[in-house]
Formats: structure tokens, sequence, C-alpha cells
């Protein structure tokens, strides 16, 4: 699994980013942003070819060492939760999770947008100790991209899906 890690999620992971990957981009790849709300630490997880995110709040720098037990049992719980194959955005095997720079613009400004939104739906629910993650994550999966055309992150997991049932 390839994790595209932004600045400050590289400089709280610390020594686990000593050593990057030097890999070309897939759809395929997660990416990594650390984000701040109500003074509080919060990982945004987004796939590179779907947009399928993950936000989770209350991060401590010791949940992340080592890193992927923590970051693949969160995209497992998600990808629980709407009742998919494991395996459908990719090989997630917390034992071989290769840290990376990010490498798509693109990725980074979806990043910030969904970033956007959690603020928004966060506040709108009374802050964090109102807000349920599990909601939060489901509705940033139905919320309309524009990617040369509007989709949601579901509509683009599932034509994932059918692309791999017709092979």
């Amino acid at each position: 699994m390839i994790l595209r890690c932004t600045k400050k999620a590289l400089d709280l992971l610390g020594s686990q980013a000593t050593t990057l990957a030097e890999t070309p981009p897939s759809d395929d790849d997660w990416y990594l942003n650390l984000v701040w709300v109500e003074r509080r630490k919060c990982v945004l997880l987004i796939h590179a070819g779907t947009l399928f995110s993950v936000f989770a709040f209350d991060v401590r720098k010791a949940d992340l060492h080592p890193i992927g037990p923590r970051i693949v049992g969160l995209i497992d719980k998600e990808l629980r939760s709407e009742n998919l194959p494991l395996d459908c955005l990719g090989h997630l095997n917390s034992d071989e999770v290769q840290i990376c720079r990010t490498a798509s613009r693109s990725i980074l400004a979806f990043m910030n947008e969904i970033v956007v939104h959690s603020r928004y739906f966060i506040a709108n629910s009374g802050g964090l100790a109102h807000c349920d993650t599990r909601v939060l994550n489901r509705w940033l999966r139905r919320t309309l991209h524009n990617r040369g055309g509007y989709f949601t992150p579901m509509d683009l997991v599932e034509e994932r899906l059918t692309d791999r049932r017709r092979s």
C-alpha cells in the first residue's frame, strides 16, 4: 500500500518518514493529511482513484507508530461500514505500507475541499463533541465532486467494482 503524505503528515510521522519510497503515482494510492479541528488533531485519508475518504478525530502521534496498523484499520473499518470488499480500493496490508510524498495537486485540492465540507458538518453538528464520525464519513462519501463531471466517491467505487466483475 502506498501512502502519500502531506508535509504536515510527514512532520508528524517524524522518523517513520525518513526513508521515503519513490514510486510512480497510481489510482490505488492513499493520501494522508493532518487536520486541526477545534485544537484537536485529526487525519484525513483519501483514495486517489475514487476520492473515498476517511476522516478520524483525536489522533495522537503515538497512534501512528507504527503507521500501518492504524491507517489500514481506519480504512478497513470504513470499507466494512459501506459493505464493500476489503480489496476494492487496492491491496491493504499493514505490514507493507510505503510512505511517499504527495504526487497530485488535484488530489490535494480535493482534500482541501473535503476538509472544508468536514468543518462545516462538524460545526453544524454542534462541534466535535457532538459529531458522529460514522455519519460524517458516510456523508463525505456521498458529496458531489467535479472531476471532469459530477460524481460521488461511492459512484466511483461502484464503477470500479462493476469493472472488476466484468474482468
